[in-house]
Protein backbone atom coordinates (compact mmCIF):
# COMPACT_ATOMS: atom_id res chain seq x y z
CA UNK A 1 0.00 0.00 0.00
CA UNK A 2 1.22 3.16 -1.23
CA UNK A 3 2.51 5.36 1.65
CA UNK A 4 0.26 8.30 3.05
CA UNK A 5 1.35 12.01 2.30
CA UNK A 6 3.09 13.26 5.05
CA UNK A 7 2.02 16.56 6.27
CA UNK A 8 4.13 18.40 9.15
CA UNK A 9 1.77 19.99 11.58
CA UNK A 10 2.50 23.30 14.02
CA UNK A 11 0.29 23.25 17.34
CA UNK A 12 0.47 27.32 17.82
CA UNK A 13 -1.34 29.98 20.36
CA UNK A 14 -0.83 31.32 23.64
CA UNK A 15 0.97 29.58 26.77
CA UNK A 16 -2.15 28.32 28.25
CA UNK A 17 -4.94 28.24 25.74
CA UNK A 18 -4.24 23.86 25.90
CA UNK A 19 -1.84 23.32 23.05
CA UNK A 20 -0.50 20.62 24.79
CA UNK A 21 -3.46 18.80 26.02
CA UNK A 22 -4.80 19.67 22.36
CA UNK A 23 -2.39 17.20 21.03
CA UNK A 24 -2.01 15.02 23.58
CA UNK A 25 -5.43 14.34 23.00
CA UNK A 26 -5.19 13.92 19.23
CA UNK A 27 -2.58 11.79 19.95
CA UNK A 28 -4.84 9.45 22.00
CA UNK A 29 -8.47 9.49 20.46
CA UNK A 30 -6.09 8.63 16.79
CA UNK A 31 -4.48 5.67 18.47
CA UNK A 32 -1.05 7.05 18.29
CA UNK A 33 -0.50 6.62 21.89
CA UNK A 34 -1.24 3.23 23.78
CA UNK A 35 -4.18 3.97 26.33
CA UNK A 36 -1.51 2.35 29.11
CA UNK A 37 0.18 5.28 28.54
CA UNK A 38 -2.49 7.70 29.15
CA UNK A 39 -3.39 5.99 32.36
CA UNK A 40 0.04 5.99 33.79
CA UNK A 41 0.04 10.21 33.34
CA UNK A 42 -3.46 10.05 35.25
CA UNK A 43 -2.25 8.21 38.00
CA UNK A 44 0.77 10.39 38.12
CA UNK A 45 -1.30 13.52 37.62
CA UNK A 46 -3.70 12.98 40.15
CA UNK A 47 -1.05 11.87 42.52
CA UNK A 48 0.05 15.56 42.06
CA UNK A 49 -3.32 17.41 42.40
CA UNK A 50 -3.03 17.76 38.60
CA UNK A 51 -5.86 15.98 37.67
CA UNK A 52 -6.67 17.51 34.33
CA UNK A 53 -3.08 17.13 33.13
CA UNK A 54 -2.78 13.79 31.71
CA UNK A 55 -3.20 14.59 28.22
CA UNK A 56 -0.61 17.63 28.41
CA UNK A 57 1.68 15.50 30.54
CA UNK A 58 1.87 13.40 27.02
CA UNK A 59 3.82 16.40 25.47
CA UNK A 60 5.77 17.77 28.37
CA UNK A 61 7.21 14.63 29.23
CA UNK A 62 8.87 15.30 25.46
CA UNK A 63 10.39 18.75 26.80
CA UNK A 64 13.78 19.43 28.39
CA UNK A 65 12.17 20.85 31.29
CA UNK A 66 10.15 17.98 32.28
CA UNK A 67 11.50 17.23 36.33
CA UNK A 68 9.91 13.77 36.32
CA UNK A 69 11.87 10.68 34.66
CA UNK A 70 9.46 9.94 31.78
CA UNK A 71 10.04 9.84 28.12
CA UNK A 72 7.90 8.78 25.36
CA UNK A 73 9.47 7.81 22.10
CA UNK A 74 9.48 10.97 19.61
CA UNK A 75 8.07 8.64 16.86
CA UNK A 76 5.14 8.93 19.18
CA UNK A 77 3.92 12.15 17.73
CA UNK A 78 2.95 10.77 14.33
CA UNK A 79 -0.27 10.09 14.21
CA UNK A 80 -2.89 9.70 11.07
CA UNK A 81 -6.24 10.53 10.05
CA UNK A 82 -7.80 8.99 6.69
CA UNK A 83 -6.12 10.67 4.13
CA UNK A 84 -2.58 11.71 5.75
CA UNK A 85 -0.36 11.07 8.19
CA UNK A 86 1.32 13.55 10.40
CA UNK A 87 3.75 14.89 12.61
CA UNK A 88 3.24 17.57 15.19
CA UNK A 89 5.91 20.14 15.33
CA UNK A 90 5.40 21.09 18.79
CA UNK A 91 5.55 24.71 19.75
CA UNK A 92 5.64 24.73 23.62
CA UNK A 93 7.03 28.13 23.84
CA UNK A 94 7.66 31.43 21.16
CA UNK A 95 11.31 30.49 21.12
CA UNK A 96 10.95 26.63 20.12
CA UNK A 97 8.14 27.53 17.79
CA UNK A 98 10.57 29.49 15.47
CA UNK A 99 13.48 27.25 16.15
CA UNK A 100 11.24 24.07 14.95
CA UNK A 101 9.57 26.01 12.28
CA UNK A 102 13.01 26.79 10.45
CA UNK A 103 15.27 24.16 10.93
CA UNK A 104 15.26 21.32 9.01
CA UNK A 105 12.55 19.16 7.71
CA UNK A 106 10.14 20.68 10.44
CA UNK A 107 9.04 23.41 7.74
CA UNK A 108 5.19 23.33 9.03
CA UNK A 109 2.86 22.89 6.07
CA UNK A 110 -0.43 23.73 8.17
CA UNK A 111 -1.37 24.90 11.49
CA UNK A 112 -3.83 24.21 14.47
CA UNK A 113 -4.21 27.52 16.23
CA UNK A 114 -5.69 27.56 19.55
CA UNK A 115 -7.55 29.91 21.37
CA UNK A 116 -9.49 29.58 24.79
CA UNK A 117 -12.71 30.36 24.62
CA UNK A 118 -13.11 32.48 27.77
CA UNK A 119 -9.63 34.57 27.16
CA UNK A 120 -9.88 35.21 23.30
CA UNK A 121 -7.11 36.43 21.50
CA UNK A 122 -4.33 37.14 23.76
CA UNK A 123 -0.37 38.86 23.10
CA UNK A 124 0.98 35.47 21.95
CA UNK A 125 -1.87 34.79 20.00
CA UNK A 126 -0.60 37.52 17.42
CA UNK A 127 2.38 36.95 17.41
CA UNK A 128 2.14 33.28 16.51
CA UNK A 129 -0.50 34.32 14.00
CA UNK A 130 2.14 36.92 12.10
CA UNK A 131 4.83 34.55 12.84
CA UNK A 132 3.13 31.83 10.96
CA UNK A 133 2.67 33.94 8.20
CA UNK A 134 6.06 35.68 7.98
CA UNK A 135 6.91 31.87 7.81
CA UNK A 136 4.75 30.92 4.95
CA UNK A 137 2.65 28.96 6.87
CA UNK A 138 -1.09 29.32 4.41
CA UNK A 139 -3.43 27.09 6.38
CA UNK A 140 -5.25 27.64 9.47
CA UNK A 141 -7.22 25.28 11.17
CA UNK A 142 -8.53 27.39 14.75
CA UNK A 143 -9.13 25.56 17.44
CA UNK A 144 -11.76 27.45 20.39
CA UNK A 145 -10.55 25.44 23.01
CA UNK A 146 -11.67 25.12 26.72
CA UNK A 147 -15.59 25.50 25.79
CA UNK A 148 -16.46 23.89 28.79
CA UNK A 149 -15.16 26.80 30.85
CA UNK A 150 -18.05 29.31 29.11
CA UNK A 151 -20.64 26.08 29.74
CA UNK A 152 -20.35 25.46 25.50
CA UNK A 153 -22.05 28.80 24.95
CA UNK A 154 -22.34 29.65 20.94
CA UNK A 155 -22.31 33.38 21.64
CA UNK A 156 -19.25 33.42 23.17
CA UNK A 157 -17.94 31.04 20.08
CA UNK A 158 -19.29 33.42 17.64
CA UNK A 159 -17.87 36.38 19.80
CA UNK A 160 -14.18 34.67 20.04
CA UNK A 161 -14.46 33.27 16.50
CA UNK A 162 -15.07 37.22 15.21
CA UNK A 163 -12.07 38.22 17.26
CA UNK A 164 -9.84 35.60 15.82
CA UNK A 165 -10.99 36.25 12.22
CA UNK A 166 -10.27 39.79 12.20
CA UNK A 167 -6.73 38.78 13.63
CA UNK A 168 -6.05 36.75 10.47
CA UNK A 169 -7.94 39.25 8.13
CA UNK A 170 -5.33 41.95 9.32
CA UNK A 171 -2.44 39.78 8.22
CA UNK A 172 -4.16 38.73 4.69
CA UNK A 173 -5.30 34.90 5.80
CA UNK A 174 -8.01 34.29 3.65
CA UNK A 175 -10.58 33.03 6.59
CA UNK A 176 -13.65 32.04 4.11
CA UNK A 177 -12.68 29.05 3.70
CA UNK A 178 -11.37 28.35 7.44
CA UNK A 179 -13.17 25.95 9.77
CA UNK A 180 -13.38 27.48 13.50
CA UNK A 181 -14.03 24.12 15.74
CA UNK A 182 -15.51 24.83 18.98
CA UNK A 183 -13.68 22.05 21.72
CA UNK A 184 -12.45 21.05 24.89
CA UNK A 185 -9.28 19.08 24.25
CA UNK A 186 -9.56 17.83 27.59
CA UNK A 187 -12.94 16.66 27.20
CA UNK A 188 -13.13 15.01 23.52
CA UNK A 189 -15.44 17.45 22.01
CA UNK A 190 -15.26 17.98 18.56
CA UNK A 191 -11.74 16.37 18.03
CA UNK A 192 -13.30 13.17 16.19
CA UNK A 193 -16.75 13.16 16.61
CA UNK A 194 -19.46 15.85 16.85
CA UNK A 195 -20.53 16.56 20.53
CA UNK A 196 -23.55 16.65 22.20
CA UNK A 197 -22.79 19.91 24.16
CA UNK A 198 -22.25 21.67 20.96
CA UNK A 199 -25.62 20.59 19.34
CA UNK A 200 -25.89 24.09 17.53
CA UNK A 201 -22.56 23.06 15.72
CA UNK A 202 -22.63 20.91 12.89
CA UNK A 203 -19.70 21.69 10.92
CA UNK A 204 -15.99 19.97 10.61
CA UNK A 205 -14.51 18.15 13.75
CA UNK A 206 -10.52 18.72 14.12
CA UNK A 207 -9.89 15.58 12.88
CA UNK A 208 -11.99 15.93 9.50
CA UNK A 209 -10.54 19.72 9.00
CA UNK A 210 -6.84 18.06 9.40
CA UNK A 211 -8.09 16.23 5.91
CA UNK A 212 -9.00 19.36 4.13
CA UNK A 213 -6.01 20.50 4.55
CA UNK A 214 -4.53 20.97 0.97
CA UNK A 215 -1.45 18.84 0.53
CA UNK A 216 2.05 20.67 -0.06
CA UNK A 217 2.67 21.13 -3.94
CA UNK A 218 5.59 19.13 -4.88
CA UNK A 219 8.10 22.08 -5.90
CA UNK A 220 9.33 19.70 -8.59
CA UNK A 221 8.90 22.44 -11.70
CA UNK A 222 11.30 25.38 -9.19
CA UNK A 223 15.32 25.32 -10.09
CA UNK A 224 16.89 22.55 -8.42
CA UNK A 225 18.60 23.49 -4.90
CA UNK A 226 19.74 21.24 -2.98
CA UNK A 227 21.82 21.67 -0.24
CA UNK A 228 24.74 19.51 0.84
CA UNK A 229 24.60 17.54 4.33
CA UNK A 230 27.60 15.83 4.22
CA UNK A 231 30.69 14.62 1.56
CA UNK A 232 32.20 11.31 1.25
CA UNK A 233 35.17 9.92 -1.12
CA UNK A 234 33.89 6.19 -1.92
CA UNK A 235 36.74 3.94 -3.21
CA UNK A 236 35.99 2.98 -6.66
CA UNK A 237 32.97 5.52 -6.91
CA UNK A 238 34.72 9.12 -6.33
CA UNK A 239 33.16 11.46 -4.57
CA UNK A 240 29.74 11.29 -3.14
CA UNK A 241 27.39 14.44 -1.67
CA UNK A 242 25.03 13.52 0.58
CA UNK A 243 21.67 15.73 0.74
CA UNK A 244 18.07 16.10 0.22
CA UNK A 245 16.02 17.81 -2.35
CA UNK A 246 14.57 20.62 -1.59
CA UNK A 247 13.41 21.99 -4.69
CA UNK A 248 13.75 20.89 -8.67
CA UNK A 249 14.61 17.64 -9.98
CA UNK A 250 18.07 16.02 -10.80
CA UNK A 251 18.97 13.57 -13.36
CA UNK A 252 21.71 11.22 -14.58
CA UNK A 253 23.73 13.39 -16.56
CA UNK A 254 22.95 16.30 -15.47
CA UNK A 255 25.40 19.45 -15.53
CA UNK A 256 25.36 20.94 -12.15
CA UNK A 257 26.87 23.89 -10.21
CA UNK A 258 27.61 23.98 -6.58
CA UNK A 259 27.48 27.44 -4.67
CA UNK A 260 29.19 28.99 -3.41
CA UNK A 261 32.26 26.82 -3.82
CA UNK A 262 31.59 27.76 -7.42
CA UNK A 263 32.37 23.84 -8.79
CA UNK A 264 30.86 22.96 -12.01
CA UNK A 265 30.22 18.98 -12.32
CA UNK A 266 28.40 15.90 -14.09
CA UNK A 267 25.92 13.66 -12.23
CA UNK A 268 27.67 10.04 -13.13
CA UNK A 269 24.51 8.13 -11.00
CA UNK A 270 22.03 9.04 -7.89
CA UNK A 271 21.18 6.47 -5.11
CA UNK A 272 18.40 6.35 -2.49
CA UNK A 273 18.43 3.53 0.07
CA UNK A 274 20.73 2.21 -1.40
CA UNK A 275 19.26 1.99 -4.65
CA UNK A 276 20.56 3.76 -8.09
CA UNK A 277 17.78 5.80 -9.32
CA UNK A 278 17.14 7.87 -12.73
CA UNK A 279 16.13 10.82 -10.70
CA UNK A 280 15.50 12.54 -7.69
CA UNK A 281 13.01 14.91 -6.87
CA UNK A 282 11.79 17.16 -3.73
CA UNK A 283 11.63 15.15 -0.05
CA UNK A 284 13.97 12.17 -1.39
CA UNK A 285 17.05 12.39 0.77
CA UNK A 286 20.08 10.65 -1.87
CA UNK A 287 23.96 10.22 -2.45
CA UNK A 288 24.98 11.49 -5.87
CA UNK A 289 28.05 10.84 -7.48
CA UNK A 290 29.52 13.49 -9.36
CA UNK A 291 32.23 13.98 -12.07
CA UNK A 292 34.91 16.47 -11.96
CA UNK A 293 34.82 17.53 -8.41
CA UNK A 294 36.78 16.54 -5.79
CA UNK A 295 35.96 15.51 -2.16
CA UNK A 296 38.09 18.83 -0.49
CA UNK A 297 36.28 21.18 -3.42
CA UNK A 298 33.09 21.09 -1.49
CA UNK A 299 31.74 21.29 2.27
CA UNK A 300 28.35 20.97 3.95
CA UNK A 301 26.18 23.85 3.09
CA UNK A 302 27.15 24.34 -0.57
CA UNK A 303 24.39 23.77 -2.29
CA UNK A 304 23.79 22.32 -5.74
CA UNK A 305 21.77 23.67 -8.64
CA UNK A 306 22.15 22.85 -12.51
CA UNK A 307 24.20 25.84 -14.91
CA UNK A 308 21.80 27.44 -16.45
CA UNK A 309 19.90 28.15 -12.98
CA UNK A 310 22.80 28.13 -10.57
CA UNK A 311 22.01 29.15 -6.98
CA UNK A 312 22.22 33.15 -5.75
CA UNK A 313 25.49 33.59 -4.16
CA UNK A 314 24.68 36.73 -1.90
CA UNK A 315 27.20 39.81 -1.65
CA UNK A 316 24.45 41.28 0.97
CA UNK A 317 20.67 40.52 1.34
CA UNK A 318 17.55 42.21 2.62
CA UNK A 319 15.04 40.11 5.17
CA UNK A 320 12.27 40.43 7.21
CA UNK A 321 12.68 39.42 10.36
CA UNK A 322 11.50 38.95 14.35
CA UNK A 323 13.33 39.70 16.90
CA UNK A 324 12.31 36.15 19.66
CA UNK A 325 14.97 36.98 22.33
CA UNK A 326 18.00 39.24 22.91
CA UNK A 327 19.84 40.15 26.22
CA UNK A 328 20.23 43.89 24.90
CA UNK A 329 19.38 45.34 21.80
CA UNK A 330 20.30 44.24 18.28
CA UNK A 331 22.23 47.76 16.17
CA UNK A 332 23.97 47.79 12.82
CA UNK A 333 27.34 45.95 13.43
CA UNK A 334 25.56 43.08 15.41
CA UNK A 335 27.34 39.53 13.57
CA UNK A 336 25.55 36.73 14.92
CA UNK A 337 25.20 33.13 13.17
CA UNK A 338 22.46 32.43 10.66
CA UNK A 339 21.15 29.35 9.88
CA UNK A 340 19.42 28.52 6.70
CA UNK A 341 19.18 24.69 5.59
CA UNK A 342 22.41 23.01 6.35
CA UNK A 343 24.61 26.14 6.40
CA UNK A 344 25.83 28.70 9.06
CA UNK A 345 27.48 31.54 8.35
CA UNK A 346 28.26 34.87 10.57
CA UNK A 347 26.55 37.22 9.30
CA UNK A 348 26.42 41.49 9.60
CA UNK A 349 23.09 44.11 10.40
CA UNK A 350 24.24 46.51 7.93
CA UNK A 351 21.01 48.59 7.52
CA UNK A 352 17.73 48.83 9.88
CA UNK A 353 16.02 49.53 7.53
CA UNK A 354 12.20 49.59 9.05
CA UNK A 355 10.39 48.57 12.23
CA UNK A 356 7.13 46.65 12.05
CA UNK A 357 4.20 46.04 14.05
CA UNK A 358 4.39 42.66 14.93
CA UNK A 359 0.64 42.03 15.39
CA UNK A 360 0.30 43.90 11.65
CA UNK A 361 3.11 43.95 9.98
CA UNK A 362 2.52 47.66 9.12
CA UNK A 363 5.44 49.89 9.10
CA UNK A 364 5.88 52.19 12.35
CA UNK A 365 9.23 53.15 12.39
CA UNK A 366 11.99 54.36 9.37
CA UNK A 367 15.72 53.26 10.38
CA UNK A 368 15.23 52.49 14.18
CA UNK A 369 18.44 52.77 15.67
CA UNK A 370 18.22 49.29 17.53
CA UNK A 371 15.70 46.52 18.04
CA UNK A 372 14.82 44.64 21.03
CA UNK A 373 12.70 41.54 22.11
CA UNK A 374 9.24 41.21 20.25
CA UNK A 375 10.57 43.65 17.23
CA UNK A 376 9.89 42.68 14.31
CA UNK A 377 11.71 44.54 11.56
CA UNK A 378 13.13 45.08 7.67
CA UNK A 379 16.68 44.99 7.42
CA UNK A 380 19.82 44.78 5.16
CA UNK A 381 22.44 42.12 6.39
CA UNK A 382 25.99 40.85 5.12
CA UNK A 383 27.66 37.46 5.29
CA UNK A 384 31.19 37.30 5.97
CA UNK A 385 31.81 34.70 4.05
CA UNK A 386 29.62 33.29 0.72
CA UNK A 387 26.48 32.52 1.30
CA UNK A 388 23.44 30.85 -1.08
CA UNK A 389 20.17 32.42 0.25
CA UNK A 390 17.20 32.98 -1.98
CA UNK A 391 14.60 35.29 -2.10
CA UNK A 392 11.82 33.68 0.18
CA UNK A 393 9.00 34.30 -2.62
CA UNK A 394 10.74 32.24 -5.65
CA UNK A 395 12.20 29.49 -3.44
CA UNK A 396 11.11 29.64 -0.24
CA UNK A 397 12.65 26.36 0.68
CA UNK A 398 16.17 28.40 0.65
CA UNK A 399 14.45 31.65 1.92
CA UNK A 400 14.08 30.99 5.59
CA UNK A 401 16.59 31.22 8.50
CA UNK A 402 17.51 31.66 12.35
CA UNK A 403 19.98 33.76 13.89
CA UNK A 404 21.69 31.99 16.48
CA UNK A 405 23.96 33.68 19.31
CA UNK A 406 24.87 33.45 23.18
CA UNK A 407 23.59 29.82 22.66
CA UNK A 408 20.22 30.61 21.55
CA UNK A 409 17.73 31.35 18.64
CA UNK A 410 17.75 35.22 18.86
CA UNK A 411 15.65 35.90 15.63
CA UNK A 412 14.12 34.41 12.38
CA UNK A 413 13.38 35.38 9.53
CA UNK A 414 12.49 35.58 5.47
CA UNK A 415 14.75 36.83 2.54
CA UNK A 416 13.27 39.27 0.60
CA UNK A 417 15.27 40.44 -1.87
CA UNK A 418 19.59 39.41 -2.69
CA UNK A 419 22.05 41.20 -3.91
CA UNK A 420 24.42 38.93 -5.57
CA UNK A 421 27.89 39.02 -5.72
Amino acid sequence: MAEKTHINLAVVGHIDHGKSTLIGRLLHDTGAIEKHVIEKYKKEAEAKGKGTFEFAWVMDSLREERDRGITIDVAHRRFDTNKYYFTVVDCPGHRDFVKNMITGASQADAAILVVDAKDGVQAQTKEHVFLSKTLGINQMIVAINKMDSVEYSKDRFNEVKKEVGDLLKMVSYKTDKMSFIPVSAYKGDNMVKLSDNTPWYKDLTILKALDTIEKPGMPVNLPLRLPIQDVYTISGVGTVPVGRVETGRMKKGDKVIFQPADIVGEIKSIEMHHEEMPEALPGDNIGFNVRGVARKDLRRGDVCGHLDTPPTVAEEFTAQIVILQHPTAVTVGYTPVFHCYTTQVACTFIELQKKLDPKTGQVVEENPTFLKSGDAAIVKIRPTRPLVIERAKDIPQLGRFAVRDMGMTIAAGICLDVKKK
